[in-house]
């Protein structure tokens, strides 16, 4: 059995309404002047006030920052530290989906230890302790609120680095999945597959480990048999709390695994086309599991008799029935299956492949990926 190192940093609180606890909670960890990053939609959704009021019942002061964007770079986690550094806080807040909670870790290790994003990137850069965090997501989809990392684009290559320290924890994960509710549909199902793809990389990832399958396993299970429910019923509280739990488990998952080749082609059709990376990933996975086929299909047939639908279950057709389950969810989520369909030129897929053959996730896939292997899958995926 493989050796494996764990340690869970992160308290979580799950349950509707568990908002109402955020300044209970901040006080417990002693925060007395805290930063809230919140992006713009969730200021005009009101989120931003249902943590403003528990807080300032509670006596924290606090400050907010709101100008960024779905993928944070390096200059706006820079104008965030920039705001926060004549505050004096002594803790951050972050709500929102995995934008808010990155942005949010990267200015924790600019406030703290200075210099710029890219001295951080790779794992435990940071010298001087970051301060204690919360995170309260308002998807089901990064996980970022059970990671250590946060990704942050280069504003300059657009080249998402992943940088990671363990004080880049959060302190507590506060999951309340009635903030979910207001998303806007596309975000839910694009935020929604994002999590399945972490469920299905982490379980074949070449890291894993018998503890990061366990949360890869109930991720699964908890995200495959809610997500079509969600998008049919927005305001299924149950599922969208089993949505919510299940892509904090897929967190914990990546945490402890890493993820794969899909992720490594997904982040350049984010960085070259705007393209949502929830809806790059839907065109992805499942020719990704199609390619990964020869390595391990017996681990995608777990997966499938896992699945809320019946299937026949025993030989190498179970990797095509768990692709063809892949693109019925994404096609149930509006999300397109062709890079074609999506504006992407044939001409632009070798330098793509360069690309993605050069991003780290693709390093702990359990087939050895390349430019030539992202090649092959952009070719299928065309």
């Amino acid at each position: 059995m493989k050796s494996f190192d764990f340690q869970a940093r992160t308290r979580v609180i799950f349950g509707a309404g568990a908002i109402e606890r955020l300044g209970e909670l901040a006080r417990e960890l002693g925060f007395h002047r805290t930063l809230l990053v919140a992006d713009r939609g969730l200021v005009a959704s009101g989120h931003v006030d249902e943590a403003l009021t528990p807080l300032r019942n509670a006596g924290v002061g606090v400050s907010t920052f709101h100008d960024f964007d779905v993928n944070p770079d390096t200059a706006m986690v820079a104008a965030g530290c920039a705001v926060a550094a004549p505050q004096r806080i002594d803790s951050i807040i972050g709500l929102g989906g995995g934008s808010s909670l990155d942005c949010a870790k990267g200015i924790n290790f600019l406030l703290t230890n200075g210099g710029q994003m890219r001295d951080y990137q790779g794992h435990g850069k940071a010298m001087q302790p970051l301060l204690p965090m919360i995170g309260v997501p308002t998807t089901a989809g990064t996980g970022s609120e059970a990671q250590t990392y946060a990704l942050i684009s280069d504003a300059e290559s657009q080249l998402k680095m992943a940088c990671g320290n363990p004080d880049a924890a959060f302190r507590i994960a506060l999951l309340d999945p009635a903030l979910t509710v207001s998303q806007p549909q596309a975000i839910t199902a694009t935020s929604g597959f994002d999590a399945i793809a972490h469920a299905v990389e982490t379980y074949v990832s070449l890291n894993r480990s018998p503890l990061s399958e366990v949360f890869s396993r109930e991720a699964w299970v908890l995200l495959e048999s809610n997500y079509e429910a969600v998008l049919a019923q927005p305001h299924n509280i149950e599922a969208r709390g089993a949505m919510q739990l299940g892509a904090y488990f897929a967190g914990v998952a990546i945490e402890n695994s890493m993820l794969g080749a899909t992720h490594a082609c997904a982040n350049p059709l984010t960085a070259r086309y705007g393209t949502a990376h929830g809806a790059a990933i839907a065109m992805l996975l499942p020719w990704v599991v199609r390619w990964n086929r020869p390595v391990v299909a017996a681990r995608y047939s777990e997966l499938l008799q896992l699945s809320s639908v019946r299937v026949n279950c025993g030989d190498l057709r179970n990797t095509e029935q768990l692709a063809q389950r892949l693109e019925r969810l994404a096609a149930t989520g509006g999300l397109r299956t062709g890079l074609s369909s999506a504006g992407v030129p044939a001409t632009d897929l070798p330098m793509l492949a360069v690309e993605a053959g050069a991003q780290w996730t693709g390093s702990f896939n359990p087939r050895p990926f390349d430019s030539k292997g992202a090649l092959e899958v952009y070719t299928w995926a065309s």
